[in-house]
């Protein structure tokens, strides 16, 4: 009878702990795109496992800056737009801050857009044989409709779904193709930049440490909680969500450098040919449920990033229920689908998108530390010492990675 209880107390704990998850999800689904799909494979098939150890930093400084944009939300009650206003007293500085992250984080998620629209849909057309050229646009408006529902508790129940499934896909093709796992652990944890590397290190940090996920976390932790005994659990949820995510982009990486190492990446679904002695004639539709799962996931992500980011800095009230998010949120979903019919290469702006990340985030993660020190705002909240070290290593190496990622595309130029 005592067994009984325990073991019933233990499933409440457990269930109470899992209610604790949803923003860190949606940042999770956010993150792990086609890009990440795409980046991932590619790094696999050049370099092997080499460049985990960018994943593995990479997930670490998502973890950081996703700390501290939830503490700001919960503690402050503000989005992360909003805070970047009020930092600045000067109206011109105030303004130029203002515009300057409305206009990076709307091109960034416009961007992604058409690339994460041909994932959804390549995935679509794996399963079905049905013409990417009529899914793009449906996927593209059963999105719009998502975001128009104003409801934050569907879409991040679609997000946690969308990141389970992708879990089950992409590690059990892992577990599948027996990686060295010597290897794996040395690539991890033993930093090296092979010759030719260091774009697709700045592109894997990219994809992964995305911006407006700052954004949508500082705006989405107030729709879930408001005490600051509530940190606890945030911190639960990022680090369970997101590390989750980052064993995602892991497996996908690690598959590639077992599978196919040496082999030219021209998309995603290549992968899927060296699946086929493991998997058989799943190969191809197991592969594609996750590149759709991606797809989706990445762009209502996009769409969210673009709406919280401008509602948060120009401060709307009543969130996603606002017309005006919902004006934003169309916006770039009808970018994305006009680009898609255009037929904009989606490797190409994928690409670029995770160029400009790259140079947009050192910016966004100084102005955030500066925030995160505001005591006028958090109080006792501010970041501690070690945090604030952290941060500052962060921004320093995204600050060197953009200015290298800078000279090399003015170099090519």
């Amino acid at each position: 009878m005592a067994n009984s209880t325990q073991n019933t107390a233990k499933e409440t704990l457990f269930l109470e702990k899992l209610k604790a998850i949803g923003p860190g999800a949606i940042i999770s689904a956010s993150f792990v795109g086609p890009g990440t799909i795409t980046t991932a494979t590619e790094a696999g098939a050049s370099f092997g496992y080499a460049l985990l150890w960018a994943l593995v930093f990479s997930v670490i400084t998502t973890m950081v800056l996703q700390i501290m944009t939830a503490r700001l939300g919960i503690i402050g009650r503000k989005g992360l737009g909003a805070a970047v206003r009020d930092q600045f007293a000067h109206p011109v500085l105030k303004n130029a801050v203002s515009v300057f992250v409305i206009a990076s984080i709307f091109i960034g998620c416009a961007a992604y857009m058409s690339g994460d629209m041909n994932g959804t849909s390549l995935g679509i057309n794996t399963i079905t044989g049905w013409s990417i050229d009529v899914i793009g646009p449906i996927v593209g408006v059963v999105v719009l409709l998502l975001g128009l529902s104003g409801s934050y508790k569907l879409i991040e129940k679609v997000m946690i779904v969308l990141v389970i499934v992708m879990s089950i896909v992409f590690i059990t093709t892992m577990v599948m193709a027996r990686p060295d796992l010597a290897g794996v652990f040395t690539g991890a944890f033993v930093p090296s930049m092979p010759a030719g590397s260091i774009i697709t290190i700045i592109a894997l940090i990219g994809t992964t440490v995305v911006p407006y996920n700052l954004f949508i976390h500082s705006g989405t932790v107030q729709e879930k909680w408001s005490q600051p005994s509530d940190l606890k659990e945030s911190r639960r949820d990022i680090f369970v969500s997101i590390g989750m995510g980052g064993l995602i982009s892991a497996s996908i990486l690690i598959t590639s450098g077992t599978l196919m190492r040496g082999i030219e990446v021209e998309t995603v679904a290549d992968l899927a040919l060296q699946l086929e002695p493991l998997l058989g004639s799943w190969a191809e539709n197991f592969l594609a449920i996750g590149i759709f799962s991606a797809g989706f996931s990445s762009m209502t992500a996009s769409a969210l990033g673009a709406a919280i980011t401008t509602s948060s800095v120009l401060k709307w009230e009543n969130g996603m229920a606002n017309w005006r998010f919902k004006l934003v949120f169309s916006a770039v979903i009808i970018i994305g689908i006009l680009s898609f019919t255009l037929n904009i290469e989606p490797l190409e702006v994928l690409l670029f998108a995770q160029a400009l990340n790259g140079l947009l985030l050192p910016g966004i993660a100084f102005i955030l530390m500066l925030i995160m020190n505001n005591k006028k705002l958090l109080g006792e909240y501010v970041n501690s010492v070690k945090m604030n070290v952290a941060g500052s290593l962060i921004v320093i190496v995204c600050f060197a990675l953009g200015l290298y990622s800078l000279i090399t595309a003015i170099s090519s130029f």
